[in-house]
């Protein structure tokens, strides 16, 4: 089957839905009672970014913004603001594909650290500013941090489980124009 085929490619955005309710309702289970001092990666913002980066046709903004706000609704966080961060992060991400598609995994690593970062900074800043009770600076270093450690796993399974790889300078898609 052709990488740019319209079917392999609503096959794969389909998969990508998918694996983010997976990765929700994962989180819903509860595996232990009491609370954590630690704070568990962000899985579904470490395979957006992956996927993004790697086929920004697979996950088109709209998906990221309905998976990211259902996320919000059942996670209990202000509806909205992370959707709207995670979108304009990954419209960022997908500006910057075709640069970063030919560096070295470092270099994306690097950006998406950055990204991940600045969403983040910009996620407390606003919860400050409107006054909403948020978790202890700590856990969300701690968040920040795992996810950062997380993203190359994430990576390395997009690749090997979900065949989800860096397109080629000579790939083409279905209408013949350079991926």
């Amino acid at each position: 089957m052709a990488e740019g085929s319209p079917t392999r490619v609503w096959g794969m955005r389909l998969l990508y839905l998918a694996v983010a309710l997976v990765l929700v309702l994962a989180n819903l289970i509860p595996l232990d009672a009491r609370p954590r001092n630690w704070a568990g990666p962000d899985l579904l913002v470490a395979l957006t970014f992956a996927w993004t980066l790697r086929r920004p046709e697979f996950v088109p903004a709209l998906s990221v913004a309905l998976v990211i706000l259902l996320a919000d609704l059942l996670f209990l966080r202000p509806p909205g603001l992370w959707a709207a961060l995670v979108v304009m992060a990954t419209q960022t991400l997908r500006s910057r594909a075709r640069i970063l598609r030919d560096q070295p995994f470092m270099t994306e690593w690097l950006a998406v650290a950055g990204i991940f970062v600045a969403i983040s900074l910009g996620n407390r800043l606003v919860l400050a500013i409107m006054m909403v009770p948020q978790a202890p600076l700590g856990l969300s270093v701690i968040h920040v941090a795992m996810t950062l450690i997380c993203y190359p796993v994430v990576v390395m399974i997009s690749q090997l489980v979900f065949g989800v790889r860096k397109a080629a300078p000579g790939d083409l898609d279905r209408l013949g124009k350079r991926i």
